[in-house]
């Protein structure tokens, strides 16, 4: 399923998406912000390198300097250093005026701060009609993500007119930039037509390209069309195998997809135990599959104690990613 609007609201800004505490707890500094400037960007190369290693203090000084010369992407630093509690106590209002001084400069990634600051009511109550303004100005700038989350807002008429042919627009813009969320939300709307017209092939290409990127989504529907030959050439081992990616990083869809596979032998071989074993683990994250019950129900008893061994290791140690 394509994200939500109510996921919007969630602050995903400069591509950072671990907490403060989980940030400090963990021995890996957190992921760089996508506003930090070039390798041989000298203006705040110093400050985003020391961000890059974890030290925040270091990164907040050096963004401090640059930021009295007027520089943006350096104000934006300070801002996401502020939102985010990094080094310093979390103090949105500073965040927030950090993120002022550099919008008010052009720059894309602080507008899409305070859009996420406005919808989630930080630094102020919340305002969604200035988020969305805000979220329009940074997609305006060619900011891929902002294109995305506004093009969420037209496909659910939230806060602007429903419109589909917008939402792919924006979708399209996001997805041509490399965003593999929009290259899977424009995917699904060639496949049903709504915006554009209906394009399978045109939707397994963007599904292809999303599941290179590793939106798992896309994983699941682009091994779908793999094994079905929607769209693209029918290959039941090359979807067996995308399934199995997708089985391993939690997909219960996919877990499902995996178990009918194992049961019918096509993709991969025939494999009771597998089957049995990814259809309990499918059946642990909420999926229900009648067939594979009955399944099974039929195996012996040494492939169902095997098969439950097997998907209890498996739930116990697995760290499926997001």
């Amino acid at each position: 399923m394509m994200r939500r609007p109510a996921a919007v609201l969630v602050l995903v800004f400069l591509a950072i998406a671990t907490s403060a505490v989980a940030q400090r707890q963990s021995p890996r500094p957190p992921t760089p912000p996508a506003a930090a400037p070039a390798a041989d960007d000298s203006k705040v190369d110093l400050a985003y390198g020391a961000f890059q290693r974890g030290y925040y203090l270091t990164a907040l000084n050096e963004a401090t300097k640059r930021a009295q010369q007027n520089d943006p992407a350096a104000m934006t630093l300070l801002g996401e250093i502020y939102s985010q509690g990094l080094g310093v106590p979390r103090d949105d209002n500073k965040a927030a005026q950090w993120y002022k001084l550099a919008a008010s400069r052009g720059d894309a990634h602080a507008l899409f701060a305070l859009a996420m600051f406005a919808f989630q009511g930080r630094a102020g109550p919340p305002n969604p009609e200035e988020g969305t303004r805000l979220l329009t100005e940074a997609a305006k700038l060619g900011l891929p993500v902002a294109a995305y989350d506004l093009g969420l807002l037209y496909l659910d008429g939230h806060q602007v007119p429903q419109d589909f042919g917008r939402a792919a627009q924006l979708f399209k813009a996001a997805a041509d930039a490399g965003n593999p969320e929009a290259q899977y939300a424009l995917a699904t709307l060639y496949k049903e037509g709504r915006g554009v017209p209906k394009d399978p092939t045109q939707a397994a290409q963007l599904l292809g390209a999303a599941s290179v990127a590793g939106n798992l989504d896309a994983m699941v529907e682009y091994a779908i069309a793999q094994f079905n030959g929607d769209g693209v050439p029918k290959n039941e081992s090359a979807a067996a195998r995308l399934f199995l990616r997708a089985a391993r990083r939690g997909s219960p869809i996919a877990q499902d997809r995996l178990a009918r596979i194992l049961m019918a032998g096509r993709g991969m071989p025939a494999d009771p135990v597998e089957a049995v074993k990814w259809h309990l683990i499918a059946q642990a994250g909420g999926s229900s599959d009648p067939e594979l019950d009955l399944f099974a129900s039929k195996q012996s008893k040494d492939v169902r104690e095997a098969a439950e061994r097997a998907a209890k290791k498996w739930l116990a140690t697995a760290t499926p990613r997001p």
